[in-house]
């Protein structure tokens, strides 16, 4: 039975309140990360922590509730379903409260206490489920008994948002990046987690009809690099990513491998010991997914250097370092883990010195 359409007048209303909260920020920073000049490439770092909910995810949420609204899917006593457990669920649940709508996100029963809290922080409410893989079908099958919406991240990222422009991430960058020595970027270097970043950028360089590239970075455990490298969109590792945000057990269908130019597989005590570089360099604390764009942003780079190239590099500062006070920054975490982060700050020192990178 289809469910009848929202009121149209809660839904213009309910589009008025989302796009005043926009109005009300400003746009995320593009931070200059310093590279020796005489390279004559310039790295930015768009800062997506500074948002409401403090990540990259808070434009994804935003783009998720219009899409339902726009396609008469979320009405006045909509109660919206995701399955997350992270920074997507945090975001949404910030939105569903706005609304007034109810906000339930099934999320695997071992989900660290930290996320809970911040999930309901903004309202929402955690279902939990015993094995992760069985989050897709818990959240279809709560959504369907309660005459629910699921917001279905992984499906619709690519899809919600408007890749031509109305504020997107891309062209948000590209605006920002007019006055700059090196306007149009070289490359930009994004993580998956469901490839609607990725989508996003790869499309709007296209659209504009630039020549910037598309490099995806994907952490261990992770399927994305495994389906772009042999074209196999079934191809799945049934193993968790441990960089939170990015990488996924199988490929999502928003995954768009045809618009990347490149994927670059990155170790997880590579992408850990980044963002401590990062900190230690520039001051800025982040979490692992923006620790693994720095990483592949500096094989890009040294490869530019070595064909004699110059030009601008852009990746994503994707969220803030304090909510991994306890695990990306604890070294006995660290430890415990069976990580070895000094041979990866080492060539992370090497490559400012030297332009290589290994």
């Amino acid at each position: 039975m289809t469910a009848a359409p929202a009121p149209r007048e809660w839904v213009r209303e309910a589009i008025r309140i989302i796009e005043a909260d926009a109005n009300r920020s400003a746009d995320t920073h593009l931070h200059v990360f310093p590279l020796p000049p005489e390279w004559g490439i310039d790295l930015y770092l768009k800062d997506e922590s500074v948002h409401p909910t403090g990540s990259l995810k808070h434009r994804l949420a935003r783009s998720l509730v219009l899409y339902g609204l726009v396609n008469g899917q979320i009405g006045p006593d909509t109660t919206l379903i995701e399955a997350s457990s992270g920074s997507t669920a945090v975001s949404e649940a910030y939105f569903a409260r706005m609304l007034g709508l109810d906000f339930v996100t099934v999320v695997p029963r071992k989900t660290s206490q930290e996320k809970i809290d911040l999930i309901e922080f903004y309202g929402g409410r955690c279902h939990f489920v015993d094995v992760p893989v069985a989050m897709y079908t818990e959240a279809e099958r709560l959504a369907s008994e309660c005459g629910g919406h699921y917001l279905d991240q992984f499906t619709y990222a690519e899809r919600a948002t408007d890749w031509r422009g109305n504020n997107n991430i891309a062209e948000s960058v590209f605006a920002q990046l007019e006055l700059e020595r090196h306007p149009v970027p070289s490359w930009i270097v994004v993580g998956a987690g469901t490839g609607g970043t990725s989508a996003t950028f790869g499309r709007y360089a296209r659209y504009r009809r630039y020549d910037t590239r598309i490099a995806v970075v994907d952490p261990e455990n992770s399927a994305f690099y495994g389906a772009w490298e042999t074209g196999t969109r079934d191809y799945s590792t049934g193993m968790p990513s441990r960089i939170e945000g990015i990488g996924r057990p199988r490929v999502e269908p928003s995954f768009v491998p045809e618009i990347i130019d490149d994927m670059i597989p990155v170790p997880d005590a590579a992408s850990m010991a980044a963002i401590r570089f990062l900190r230690e360099r520039t001051g800025h604390w982040a979490g692992g997914s923006t620790g693994t764009n720095l990483h592949g942003a500096f094989a890009v780079i040294a490869r530019m250097l070595a064909a004699g190239e110059q030009g601008s590099v852009v990746t994503l500062l994707c969220d803030g370092g304090e909510r991994y006070a306890n695990t990306y920054y604890d070294d006995a975490w660290i430890a415990e883990q069976g990580f070895d982060l000094e041979p990866h700050l080492k060539a992370l020192h090497r490559f400012l010195d030297t332009g290589r990178f290994s």
